[in-house]
């Protein structure tokens, strides 16, 4: 973890937002994908996405790398899912995955996709994020039936319910209830 006082479990600056990024306390209000993410505090004067090597081995990644370009340009939904599961990505039964989506590099272990659902074209979900001292890393779930849409982003610790859509190119920053549509940046209910 990290010796910052907000230790990834979303304690710190909780509360509610007062619209312009403090809680009514005044403090820093952190999104509520933070509470699903992890803190791996990084030391020194460069950032944290230097310290990789560090968080992950090189074969490890190098080998999921492989594993996603070919999953990406796979023509066989079923391919497509084999070469997933064998990098640790949890693939429901009929699960279709479009030309160019993405799985984390990085974690992929920390993906489910449940049952029939879709991830779309060129879709990315990602299971961590490097920041400028620490790195986060969260599980990405995808609910039985759900949709996601060409283009769009899912962010680490966000779970899209079963049956949720979210629309092209949007920006998935926080959980997406079951039966609910999301669209925009960052993504919101319609």
């Amino acid at each position: 973890m990290t010796d910052d006082p907000d230790d990834g479990t979303g304690a710190a600056g909780s509360g509610a937002d007062a619209g312009d990024g403090r809680d009514a306390d005044g403090e820093s209000a952190r999104p509520e994908r933070h509470a699903a993410t992890r803190v791996h505090a990084t030391r020194g004067p460069k950032n944290s996405l230097q310290h990789w090597l560090e968080a992950r081995s090189f074969f490890r990644v190098c080998l999921n790398y492989v594993a996603i370009v070919l999953a990406r340009i796979a023509p066989s939904l079923r391919l497509k899912s084999w070469l997933l599961r064998r990098i640790g990505v949890t693939v429901g039964e009929g699960v279709s995955w479009g030309l160019e989506a993405t799985p984390d590099v990085f974690w992929p272990e920390l993906i489910t996709v449940e049952d029939h659902a879709i991830v779309g074209y060129d879709a990315t979900l990602l299971c961590h994020e490097f920041l400028q001292e620490e790195y986060r890393t969260g599980e990405v779930v995808v609910g039985e039936r759900a949709m996601i849409g060409a283009g769009a982003i899912v962010l680490p610790g966000v779970e899209v319910g079963a049956g949720a859509q979210v629309a092209a190119n949007s920006l998935v920053t926080e959980d997406v209830p079951p039966d609910t549509t999301v669209a925009g940046v960052p993504a919101e209910e319609v």
